[in-house]
């Protein structure tokens, strides 16, 4: 019941949605229809609207509004503004994703443009970059994932991690920088 009285007839203006996307001066933006076109210094992405937003250019900057007012028009028009600003920050700045190694015999090393890691395994994991991101090991137990796309440079670290997730009991495992393993404590004797 409250749901429904509170989502039905969106007229809520999203806060994110209403923001307008600066474009640096080193950016040219293509609009096509519902398809726009980022292009900088560090390369090129494109990605289609969904059919209830809308985009224009205004000087520096793009905005972009929603066509119809239904609830889906709302959450679009939010993601859809989060995501072209993903793309002028990755074609100006790029994305960058660390991953670290924690475990005795645990280590990362490139093989010409792959990745290899020693996790354990009886057998090294063999890792491809795909295209547009690229890796690098500054050290043995830490590996930099970076390039241009936010989406693809976070689903590969995600794989990575994925490969030996962090163990609850000593915190074994492949883990984002910084991040907080839960530990639980062991059986008592």
């Amino acid at each position: 019941m409250w749901a429904a009285k509170f989502f039905c007839g969106s007229t809520k203006m999203s806060r994110i949605g209403k923001k307008a996307v600066p474009v640096p001066a080193n950016v040219t933006v293509t609009l096509d229809g519902q398809t726009v076109s980022v292009k900088g210094p560090k390369g090129q992405l494109s990605w289609t609207l969904p059919e209830e937003v809308a985009v224009k250019q205004e000087g520096g900057e793009l905005l972009l509004s929603k066509h119809v007012d239904t609830t889906r028009a709302q959450a679009m028009w939010g993601l859809s503004r989060t995501l072209v600003s993903n793309m002028v920050v990755g074609v100006t700045e790029g994305f960058e994703q660390t991953l670290e190694l924690v475990g005795v015999g645990y280590r990362a090393a490139m093989k010409g443009e792959a990745l290899s890691l020693q996790l354990g395994f009886s057998h090294d994991v063999e890792m491809p970059p795909p295209a547009g991101v690229s890796f690098a090991t500054p050290k043995q137990t830490e590996i930099k994932i970076s390039g241009i796309d936010k989406q693809a440079v976070g689903e590969i670290a995600a794989r990575i991690r994925r490969i030996r997730p962090p163990e609850p009991y000593k915190g074994k495992g492949v883990r984002y920088a910084g991040e907080q393993v839960r530990r639980k404590e062991g059986k008592k004797k």
